[in-house]
């Protein structure tokens, strides 16, 4: 197997990876580590701080810059969704210090409202019913990023990686819990995933400029809908399915389809 160079630690259990973490300053890294990256043709799971600095040095990466620029930043997805007609939530994003009255004149009760940069897992969702609930969501988050609250008990999770869809599986809400996150007591079921949300999913990665992402899809009054994208995933739909993520992987690296 050819050695690829990675950062991150996503692919440090890879035999055809060589992760060599990542460090605040270049100089922290050794000598032939330098070079190493210097030389690779393409740098695996740069990190957000390395992506732009290898993308201005015209370095191949995988994620793609793209995926980066997007890393848990649900204003930047949702802009880009508008942008390219991507279906997806009724979804606004207010600021300033009048923000009360522009949401309420928007959104009737009950909304999701979203801490809309770095959270994940689920967490940083909130279902809210009234001013009071509101006025606590705005205490954690200048930016109010509001979406239409849609009656689910389940969703889709597809991974998208390289330009293929490698997984998807639906991820089913725990009794009295409106969010579907593993994290939070979701399930993971295995049932056949309709082809509308994979092709969806995909269409989505590609015309965003995704190529490690999982997207979250529901079906809504017969519609497919992308709730948001993840490019920090769990592994656990692989491990339900038992699909060796890690072999996986390298035979993508080896096949050169990332």
């Amino acid at each position: 197997m050819t050695q690829v160079i990675a950062l991150e630690h996503r692919l440090r259990h890879c035999r055809n990876v060589r992760t060599l973490g990542v460090r605040s300053n270049l100089l922290d890294y050794a000598a032939d580590e330098i070079q190493a990256i210097r030389k690779a043709p393409k740098i695996y799971y740069p990190s957000v701080f390395y992506a732009d600095l290898f993308d201005a040095m015209g370095k191949d990466l995988f994620p793609s810059y793209h995926t980066y620029k997007c890393v848990q930043d649900k204003i930047k997805q949702t802009a880009l969704f508008d942008l390219l007609e991507i279906p997806h939530p009724v979804t606004r994003v207010f600021y300033g210090k009048r923000q009360t009255k522009k949401i309420l004149n928007a959104f009737p009760f009950p909304f999701i409202a979203k801490i809309p940069r770095g959270s994940a897992l689920g967490r940083g969702v909130f279902l809210i019913h009234d001013e009071t609930a509101l006025s606590a969501y705005q205490h954690q988050s200048s930016v109010s990023y509001i979406q239409e609250y849609l009656a689910l008990d389940r969703d889709i999770r597809v991974v998208v990686i390289g330009d293929r869809v490698v997984h998807a599986y639906w991820r089913l809400a725990a009794e009295g819990e409106h969010r579907s996150n593993v994290a939070l007591g979701g399930t993971i079921s295995l049932e056949n995933v309709p082809e509308e949300a994979r092709q969806l999913a995909l269409h989505t990665a590609r015309a965003c400029g995704w190529n490690d992402v999982g997207i979250d899809i529901c079906k809504h009054q017969g519609r497919y809908l992308v709730l948001e994208a993840n490019m920090k995933y769990g592994k656990e739909g692989f491990r339900r399915a038992g699909i060796d993520y890690v072999k996986m992987m390298e035979d993508l690296i080896e096949d050169g389809a990332i």
